[in-house]
């Protein structure tokens, strides 16, 4: 494959983006209870697991069994399994400086808690019938608990029947020493996806979750074009979700690399007609391009991984532009290939 030549333009700042005018949601009766697992978790005595548990179960019933089974992996809480009593005090020892991190960061987690509200009203505001998460619920995980969404995309949360779980052990910071451990680089997150390990990201990394909880995506044997596209439909519903968020918070690029894709949008377009990759289907010519990397292989170094988002989000917007009546429902449901041949997409 040719190389794509770029003009190489490097910026230092972030930029902003156009804000649009968010539906007036005050009027929303809306309260998502937060419940502090980690902090009832880590209370336990290590030393006698088994009547800490008992009590934990109490106040989590549904939830406790899922973590303890299912996230850490040590199967069914019952007298009859010691398994349970040892992995759980063996994960509180070795997971005591992640807790206390999380601590520093989260005792208060009111910002969050208000950041996400405002979110979830959102969602109402555009899907009624859609049944928010009743509850919120905080975590402490194991290390490499990331959970892939259905376009095997890795997630830090989950959610389940009307929770939404914040794995907080993946929020600590792009600096935290763990993120930086060579092991963890090769076998959890290279450091490209751990640098949006930060307290910004957790409200966009819900809402992705959200998303894919309505639409799961089916979209890895379409046409490239219609793949992009499914990511743009999935980029502007978050940004209605949240619609003071910096784009480099939905996207998750970095301020020079999102610079470079708007200096460059014409050239990045061009080269997939030239190159007569838009309805490419064979995986190994075009997970390349909607797949996260610290750069796409064939394009300069400045260039984000998965740069095909970029390009699917602008021609959703240029579709929405052009189609002003069309709800964010009805983006959803409208086939990626109309909003293609309808956008009248001319890059700049």
């Amino acid at each position: 494959m040719k190389k794509i030549l770029l003009p190489v333009l490097v910026l230092f700042v972030f930029s902003c983006k156009d804000k649009t005018n968010a539906p007036d949601v005050s009027g929303i009766k809306l309260k998502v209870d937060v419940q502090r697992f980690e902090q009832d978790f880590f209370a336990v005595d290590s030393n006698n697991t088994k009547t800490g548990l008992v009590q934990l179960q109490t106040k989590y019933p549904a939830f406790l069994p899922l973590f303890v089974g299912n996230v850490l992996g040590l199967g069914p809480i019952s007298d009859s399994n010691q398994l349970v009593f040892e992995g759980c005090k063996r994960f509180l020892h070795l997971n005591e400086p992640v807790y206390k991190r999380s601590q520093e960061l989260y005792k208060n987690f009111g910002d969050v808690e208000k950041e996400l509200t405002q979110g979830f009203k959102y969602v109402k505001y555009y899907f009624p019938a859609y049944k928010v998460p009743a509850h919120i619920i905080t975590t402490v995980g194991p290390m490499d608990a990331l959970a892939p969404m259905t376009n095997q995309e890795p997630s830090p949360n989950f959610m389940g029947q009307d929770f939404v779980a914040i794995g907080l052990q993946f929020y600590l910071g792009k600096d935290f020493f763990i993120y930086n451990d060579a092991g963890f680089i090769s076998n959890v997150a290279p450091q490209y996806r751990s640098r949006r390990f930060a307290k910004e990201f957790i409200a966009s990394d819900i809402f992705k979750l959200v998303i894919d909880d309505m639409y799961p995506d089916s979209s890895n044997r379409y046409p490239l074009i219609e793949r992009f596209i499914e990511k743009g439909k999935r980029l502007y519903l978050l940004n209605q979700f949240l619609p003071s968020a910096e784009d480099t918070l939905l996207i998750g690029y970095t301020g020079k690399q999102i610079n470079w894709c708007r200096d460059n949008e014409r050239s990045i377009y061009n080269f997939f007609i030239q190159q007569n990759l838009l309805f490419e289907i064979d995986p190994a010519l075009t997970q390349n391009f909607t797949t996260d990397g610290p750069a796409t292989q064939g394009m300069p170094e400045e260039s984000p991984g998965n740069v095909g988002a970029f390009l699917g989000w602008q021609i959703v917007k240029s579709y929405m532009k052009k189609h002003t009546s069309v709800t964010p429902e009805r983006l959803m449901l409208t086939k990626n290939k109309i909003i293609y041949d309808e956008s009248a997409y001319k890059p700049k």
